[in-house]
């Protein structure tokens, strides 16, 4: 059997998402496809709108064949770590190829493009290096450096001030160093940032959960995502409010004001000076809108103050973080038959533990995600009708049949 990735948050799964997982087969001829899905929390610093067994649940209902877990340690990390993790699961659980999303949809210029980059690689590292250190975020500076180094391009090359470009990039480069085909397909309809519900079935993420918290109607996006996940959401409305940043707001403002502004720059992506502004924000905000509002500025973008809030939340510190290289894991979500047959065939050659009970393993990165869990949980748990505790010792992978 051949396996091909594609690497997603489905927050929460669209028709969009249906499309990418058929398309991802096709263009790869291969029999299964394998998802690999951030956690409890994404990559643009936020919490996931339902949780991840729910959302890896509305996968295997239309597509998707095996949903591996992309450890926070990697989920919340900047485009680079995000795609090397990603990559580095796929390779190992056995996929030939990885098939993403982009505005070009041509995979030559991605490698154009990872080939001129190569090719100016210390010129451009040190235009980053020099732009982050003037406060310009991550992608503003891959942006500069990119365009310092394009004069010497000779084929076409890719837009990176796109942001499915940009990832596309990096999964290019993560590949180049395994055995595994980058691809791509492109973006149908709706666009990566897109807010509004323009099109009669394609909808981005970002718009249809704009409509969810604003309106909290599910037949305001019933159109634009497939039954199973229109079911899936109702089940989840009975027992819980979609989650955002609000929804942990009184938790995450408990925990900045439990701290001294030194003890909140050993936080993972949190720069020194932006510790006081968090402080005295937290004192006098009523929700996370009015926090985000005082303490934005030029300097840091949203994502990046997300970022910094996610990890002072879940307790992410920067001694931890640098206990980390590489994936030591694959978490087991959820299967269909196909990919358990594809599972039963690896399974011997594997070169990472394949984890399906959490409880028979010690592995720090794995318990650092529990840890992620139960801190999204603790939230959600405010809006439960029925409180749930570590739920992650208590669920086995999914298996839909």
């Amino acid at each position: 059997m051949r396996a091909t990735g594609i690497v997603v948050e489905y927050n929460p799964f669209h028709n969009g998402h249906q499309y990418h997982a058929s398309e991802a087969k096709k263009i790869a001829n291969a029999d299964i496809c394998i998802a690999v899905m951030s956690g409890s929390f994404l990559q643009r610093g936020e919490p996931a709108v339902v949780d991840k067994w729910t959302r890896a649940k509305m996968a295997l209902n239309a597509g998707v064949d095996i949903v591996i877990e992309l450890p926070y340690v990697y989920s919340t990390a900047q485009a680079r770590q995000f795609a090397s993790g990603s990559i580095s699961l796929l390779h190992a659980i056995g996929c030939e190829s990885v098939v993403f999303g982009s505005e070009n949809g041509d995979i030559a210029p991605f490698s154009h493009t990872h080939h001129l980059i190569s090719t100016y690689k210390d010129a451009y590292e040190a235009h980053i290096h020099e732009a982050i250190q003037q406060g310009m975020s991550y992608p503003q500076a891959l942006q500069q450096a990119y365009q310092h180094i394009l004069q010497f391009a000779t084929e076409p090359t890719v837009d990176l001030a796109q942001p499915n470009n940009i990832l596309g990039y990096h999964y290019v480069e993560a590949a180049h160093h395994l055995a595994i085909t980058p691809l791509t397909i492109p973006r149908i309809a709706a666009q990566y940032h897109d807010q509004a519900l323009a099109h009669d079935s394609i909808a981005s993420a970002t718009a249809i959960r704009k409509a969810l918290f604003e309106t909290n109607d599910l037949q305001s996006i019933e159109a634009f995502v497939p039954a199973s996940t229109y079911d899936a959401l109702c089940e989840w409305q009975t027992h819980s409010t979609f989650i955002q940043w609000q929804t942990l707001w009184p938790l995450l403002q408990h925990t900045i004001l439990q701290k001294t502004p030194q003890q909140l720059t050993q936080y993972v992506d949190v720069s020194e000076g932006i510790e006081n502004a968090f402080i005295k924000a937290a004192k006098t905000s009523f929700s996370f809108a009015e926090f985000m509002q005082k303490v934005k500025s030029k300097r840091y973008t949203w994502t990046r103050l997300q970022r910094m809030l996610t990890h002072i939340y879940t307790g992410y510190t920067k001694d931890l973080q640098a206990q980390f290289s590489a994936p030591t894991y694959i978490r087991l979500l959820g299967v269909t038959k196909q990919g358990q047959l594809f599972l039963g065939q690896q399974k011997k050659t594997l070169p990472l533990p394949l984890i399906s009970r959490v409880a028979s393993s010690n592995d720090p990165m794995l318990k650092f995600d529990l840890q992620a869990a139960n801190v999204y949980d603790a939230a959600a748990n405010m809006t439960r009708t029925e409180p749930r505790l570590n739920v992650d010792y208590t669920t086995p992978p999914l298996r839909i049949y």
